[in-house]
């Protein structure tokens, strides 16, 4: 299963936002990945439980992301944390 979201942090994914949602993908019983999408296109895909791979994707705020995921409780899960502002979320 697959679905489409836009970046919502102010920073995008990167620092903060990418190990927050790398530790919640990483916490899936099912693999999830991501990949960012450029003219309608979703480019190559990452391990989104890798901090590193998805600051590699340079997604900023308002671009938008395909998630993919067997489990569509994790893809609503997921895609609702990147639609906040990860990077004003307290510590």
């Amino acid at each position: 299963m697959e679905r489409r979201v836009r970046i919502a942090a102010s920073v995008g994914l990167h620092a903060r936002p990418a190990a927050l949602f790398a530790k919640a993908a990483a916490a899936q019983t099912e693999k999830v990945t991501i990949a960012k999408v450029v003219d309608g296109q979703a480019g190559e895909p990452v391990d989104a439980a890798s901090v590193l791979g998805l600051m590699g994707l340079g997604a900023h705020h308002g671009e938008e992301v395909e998630l993919s995921c067997a489990d569509e409780t994790a893809l609503d899960e997921l895609a609702a944390m990147l639609e906040q502002d990860l990077d004003a979320t307290p510590a």
